[in-house]
């Protein structure tokens, strides 16, 4: 039952240097002069995490245009662009509250250089919520109530009206963050129209401030295609618009060590996300399902069919439903590609300096110590032309040392001081020369069986709070990093799947395996059956309809369905 602010006021003022637990009694809903104000969860005491609150404003207060959110992708740079603006207005009273332990903190969801679909801010049919949370003040564990009326009157009114409601924000600079979504939506479109995987445009910056920012280097070389390989858009607001770009096929990157064909690559990985203004790759448009693979010693691996590399094993292990709990890095790699087909993936990007060698290539003199019939390993060199004509699978490779791939690809560059060349007719006039390598392998076949996950059961044991005796209890998750959460006992670690951009990602990820675990405890279900599932479900309920919790988290972000598949893989 709603309530208006006058009782949220009164309220406080009863229970003022109170006992912590009094704050409970708070959770509600409370009308505001143009906004509802949600307090969702309250802090148990003032060093616990903060209380989750919400902000609700109806579009009539809000008064943003109906079409800068009508479609999905324009909704979604709004979302972004005022969790930021929203941020950027708690920052200034964050801690302005005094007290003990977590008292006076205002958190928002951090937004990094990529724009995501976040829980931190939604706009549907009815209005805009912003999701967020308040470390409620208190002096040891005494409620200090004068304080957090500051903030709920005071503070948090100053960021709806500075974040919030359109006639108070600078028309143009919404206006063109709607812009460029729709630009780069028309890129995407242009991609699938053209035959092409990627697009950069020419003046990107791709270089990064340093390997723990990600924003853009400051003087760095900008970027230019080669006339070769140069495309023209007209973009819908930009105008036109040209750069370099990359046709579906095989694609090298080949040049000296430091001059940027792992930059490059780099940016093509990101490039699945669009990127906010500023970030010198707002134009560098990869396809949505490109996938960065690697080598990883040491993963465990469920039921893959990794036959298409891997074969003959001396032990008569059978690769076509393949399991180890510390994969090779040839093993890992192999099913990396497999896991990445299936989850529907059409461009491989990979990187020679993190492959495993001897699954990339084997050199002449090594065939013939070697003899094939010895050899269980099929180069990736021999599929990687019949992935993409059979199977409709792109890649695109950073070469340095090995040559031998140039005898397939459809496209060489060369990267020089952060500028590409073509030199693809060159390096072809030169491989007469040379003795080409067997680079297609007999026996080309994509799995046909679906595979199947099983869940074992959704509860843990511990101990009863006397030691007396066991009792059972839901799995909770936690999120460590980016790059690993834990279910029950259980770490996951993801660090490897290099196209998870934020931690909130991660957050999502935990959740969709932690509810997938209690959905179908002790059943079987298809892999792509569960995750199409899921998609759904968040499509038709929202993204937080899997957290699992009373109430709507404010962090979690929407990871792509490629990071699903490598995450229930990985598990």
């Amino acid at each position: 039952m709603m309530q208006n602010a006058a009782e949220l006021q009164r309220e406080l003022r009863a229970i003022h240097r109170k006992s912590y637990p009094a704050y409970k009694g708070l959770k509600g809903v409370y009308q505001f002069r143009n906004y509802q104000l949600s307090i969702d969860h309250v802090q148990g005491d003032p060093f616990a995490s903060p209380s989750a609150l919400s902000i609700f404003v109806p579009h009539r207060q809000a008064g943003f245009p109906e079409e800068y959110y009508r479609e999905d992708f324009e909704r979604i740079a709004l979302q972004d662009d005022l969790t930021r603006r929203f941020g950027k207005q708690a920052g200034k009273f964050c801690y302005q509250a005094k007290g003990s332990g977590k008292s006076g903190v205002i958190s928002v969801s951090l937004c990094g250089q990529e724009i995501l679909e976040r829980t931190a801010c939604e706009i549907t049919k009815d209005g805009i919520r912003v999701r967020f949370f308040v470390g409620f003040p208190a002096n040891g564990r005494t409620i200090n109530a004068v304080e957090l009326e500051k903030i709920l009157f005071e503070y948090l009114p100053n960021c709806v009206d500075g974040a919030l409601l359109y006639k108070n924000l600078p028309a143009k600079e919404v206006e063109r963050v709607q812009f460029l979504a729709r630009d780069q939506h028309a890129v995407r479109a242009e991609l699938k129209k053209r035959g092409l995987l990627a697009f950069v445009a020419n003046g990107a910056v791709l270089p990064r401030e340093s390997g723990v920012s990600d924003r853009p280097m400051k003087q760095a070389v900008p970027f230019a295609s080669p006339k070769t390989l140069e495309v023209e858009l007209d973009l819908p607001h930009h105008g036109k618009i040209s750069g370099m770009g990359i046709k579906k096929g095989i694609t090298l990157i080949a040049g000296g060590g430091y001059h940027g064909k792992s930059t490059l690559l780099q940016a093509l990985e990101k490039g699945v996300y669009n990127h906010i203004a500023g970030d010198g790759r707002e134009f560098v448009i990869t396809d949505d399902t490109a996938l960065k693979l690697r080598a990883e010693d040491g993963r465990k691996i469920t039921g893959v069919d990794i036959s298409l590399f891997i074969n003959h094993l001396p032990n008569g292990r059978d690769t076509k439903d393949f399991s180890t709990l510390d994969a090779s890095g040839s093993t890992s790699q192999a099913a990396n590609i497999m896991e990445g087909i299936e989850s529907g993936t059409h461009l491989l990007l990979i990187d020679e300096d993190t492959s495993a060698t001897n699954f990339m290539v084997r050199d002449e003199l090594m065939q013939r110590v070697i003899t094939r019939s010895k050899e269980p390993i099929t180069p990736f060199l021999e599929r990687a032309v019949d992935l993409y004509r059979k199977a409709d699978v792109s890649t695109i490779l950073v070469v340095g040392s090995c040559g031998s791939y140039f005898h397939i690809a459809d496209t060489i560059l060369q990267m020089d001081n952060y500028r590409p060349f073509d030199i693809t007719a060159d390096t072809k006039a030169l491989l007469g020369e040379y003795k080409a390598p067997v680079t297609q392998a007999p026996d080309f076949a994509l799995p046909e069986k679906k595979r199947k996950i099983r869940f074992g059961s959704a509860t843990a044991k511990r101990k009863n709070y006397r030691g007396t005796g066991m009792v059972e209890e839901r799995l909770k998750m936690k999120v460590l990093s980016k790059d690993s959460f834990a279910l029950g006992k259980e770490t996951l670690d993801l660090r490897y799947v290099e196209q998870l951009a934020d931690r909130e990602q991660t957050t999502t990820l935990g959740c969709l395996l932690k509810y997938a675990k209690e959905q179908y405890e002790g059943e079987s279900v298809e892999l792509q059956v569960l995750v199409d599932r899921q998609l759904e479900k968040i499509r038709r309920e929202g993204l937080a309809s899997v957290s699992g919790s009373s109430y709507v988290p404010a962090g979690m972000a929407m990871p792509r369905r490629q990071e699903i598949f490598a995450c229930f893989n990985r598990y």
